[in-house]
This record gives structure tokens, C-alpha cells and sequence, in this order.
């Protein structure tokens, strides 16, 4: 077992399976810089480790695959004054982000939202507990949502990831709505997630590697293009249309928690 603080990595040498755990339950596993640093040299260093041919990320504790940034950490992060640019903790702690084209399949248990589309994004495809739900609160806080709806807008119907960018806060989809538009792969029982994950990386570690590597890389190249053209505007659209720091304070203390799943 390696990993750091808030992230432990496990490794089955004989499946060929390794389990990335986002490993900080107490609070909903929201990822500090720290963390964040650790999950790209854990992608980067997978690239080196002829032995695990497939991997599954997951959260530890049941009730949130990840929440995002630790908003405590993201206060630490200065910003540049330009409105063309943005420094984003959060923008490197995906495999492909790192160069790693192994197949990397996402174990979802609860809340699933924000910062943690970074990770999903950037995942084959996923498998879900039917307890888990899926939300993006950043307008509700007077942020834009931006690398967060592009990642997944790849993986979900327009009007989909359009309803669940703009209701923010107010409105969670559940892990059956989440199947049954695609964003989703397979349902278990509450709880089974991982073990779901973990058997279906166990297959796909089974078949010859240079193989699988390759239709990852064939899969991602039929989007890549317009994904990174769209990433390409994310700064400008953040730096100009989130609020001031001060602002959102207000509203992250302010603002009703109510939501409806559907």
C-alpha cells in the first residue's frame, strides 16, 4: 500500500488491479493541495508499473466519492490579475491530464459533485451505488462552472449536464437518473460499488495491454479535440465571471441547503 496523505493506492500484482482510495471521509474526501499533487504523481508513476494494467478510483467511507476542492485549500492558492488566466489545483489530478492511457474506471458511492467531475471526466466509465447522487453547485455559490461542465459534458446529454450546471445546489440526479442517461454503466446494491469496479477492471487487466491501451487512447481521440478547445476558454469564463472571494463566503453561509433528487 502507498499513496499520501489522503490517498491510499492498493495493488493486486496477481488481477493486475490497483485501487486509487480518495481517503478523507470526515470530510466528504474534498481534495487539499496536498492531495492534489499526490494524485498526479499516482497517475504519472502507474505509467512505470508494467504490472497494473488497470485501476479503479474510488472514495473511502460510503457517504461521497469526493466534494471537490477543500474550500480552506482553495483559499490558499493566489491568482494571477489577468482575465486570461487562472491557477486551478485541481486541473492536474486526472490520469489523462498525466499522460496515462491504462483504463481507469470510477467506483461512485454518495455525494459525487463539483471538483469531483475532474476525476470522473477523465474515467473509462463508471459504477455507481444506488444511494449515490450527482450535483454541481457552483452558481449557486457565484462560481462559473466551467472545467467542471466540460469534463462531463462528454460523458452526458446537453441538456442534462445543462440542467445540473444551472440548478446548482437545488437539485441532485440520482444514480438512476445517472444510468439511465449513460453517465452511469452499471447499478449496485448500496455499498457494492468497488467490488462492481474492481471485478470489471479484473477483466479488462486480463486481455493483452497494448491492446486496451490503445482503444483508450482510440476512445479519447474521438473527443479530445473539442474537449480542448473548450478547455482552452475555462480560464477567461472563471476569472471574469466568478464573484469576489468575500462574495461567495456570503453565499456559502447564506444560502438555504434544500435540493430535490430526481
Amino acid at each position: 500500500m502507498s499513496g499520501g496523505p489522503g490517498i491510499l493506492v492498493e495493488r493486486d500484482k496477481e488481477s493486475g488491479v490497483a485501487v486509487v482510495t480518495l481517503d478523507r471521509p470526515e470530510k466528504h474526501n474534498a481534495i487539499t493541495l496536498e492531495m492534489a499533487r499526490t494524485l498526479a504523481g499516482t497517475w504519472r508513476g502507474f505509467r512505470y508499473e508494467d504490472e497494473v494494467r488497470a485501476i479503479v478510483v474510488t472514495g473511502a467511507g460510503g457517504r461521497a466519492f469526493c466534494t471537490g476542492i477543500d474550500r480552506t485549500a482553495a483559499a490558499d492558492v493566489p491568482q494571477p490579475s489577468s482575465p486570461y488566466t487562472i491557477d486551478d489545483p485541481l486541473l492536474a489530478i486526472g490520469p489523462k491530464a498525466n499522460d496515462l492511457w491504462k483504463p481507469v474506471i470510477a467506483a461512485v458511492e454518495g455525494m459525487a459533485c463539483g471538483g469531483a467531475f475532474y476525476l470522473l471526466g477523465e474515467a473509462e466509465f463508471l459504477v455507481a451505488g444506488e444511494d449515490a447522487a450527482f450535483f454541481d453547485p457552483h452558481t449557486t455559490y457565484g462560481m462559473v462552472s466551467a472545467f467542471e461542465t466540460i469534463h462531463m459534458a462528454q460523458r452526458m446529454p446537453y441538456g442534462e449536464i445543462a440542467r445540473m450546471a444551472l440548478m446548482g445546489a437545488a437539485e441532485r440526479i440520482s444514480a438512476r437518473r445517472a444510468y439511465e442517461t449513460g453517465l452511469v454503466s452499471e447499478l449496485t446494491a448500496p455499498g457494492g460499488a468497488l467490488a462492481a469496479a474492481v471485478a470489471a477492471a479484473a477483466v479488462v487487466a486480463g486481455h493483452p495491454t497494448e491492446a486496451v491501451q490503445g482503444t483508450v487512447r482510440a476512445l479519447w481521440s474521438a473527443k479530445e479535440t473539442a474537449r480542448a478547445q473548450a478547455l482552452a476558454h475555462a480560464p477567461h469564463l472563471v476569472a471574469l465571471g466568478n464573484l469576489p472571494p468575500e462574495r461567495q463566503a456570503g453565499l456559502f453561509t447564506g444560502r438555504a441547503t434544500g435540493y430535490r433528487t430526481r
